[in-house]
């Protein structure tokens, strides 16, 4: 009796906290290549710059969410350069790992991640090719 209590409490608590947010984390890193190299960049959210790349190639940690982000580099004598990620559905969240996640937790750690963009990836790494100002 006991023992399917501590089962149905560690499910519940695996569900309120999101499956995608344990095995995966809220953040990511972003990896900008460009050509030529050295160019500085700027990821931006809905408008709001989320982090920046001084020197490429480089790397940056974002928060994951369902919002796209921009991507903006910039190198003396080229033309800017602006890219879209995606905000697109991780991998292992699909069809299967929800009915996985309905049987054990009744749903609530998809809805978790869900809400909290865990269960979402932007692509990485972003290579960009910056043209020669004519």
């Amino acid at each position: 009796m006991y023992i399917g209590r501590f089962i149905t409490m560690g499910l519940v608590g695996l569900g309120l906290s999101g499956c995608s947010s344990i095995v995966n984390g809220t953040d990511q890193d972003i990896t900008i290549n460009t050509n030529p190299p050295g160019a500085s960049c700027i990821l931006e959210r809905k408008g709001v710059e989320i982090g920046r790349v001084p020197n490429t190639p480089g790397s940056v940690n974002i928060t994951r969410t369902k919002e796209d982000i921009t991507i903006t580099c910039n190198k003396d004598g080229y033309q800017t350069a602006t890219y879209i990620n995606d905000s697109g559905w991780e991998s292992g969240s699909g069809a299967a790992g929800i009915a996985l996640d309905v049987v054990l937790t009744l749903g609530i750690s998809s809805a978790i991640d869900s809400a909290s963009g865990a269960d979402n990836q932007y692509e990485s790494p972003v290579n960009l090719t910056l043209n020669p100002v004519q």
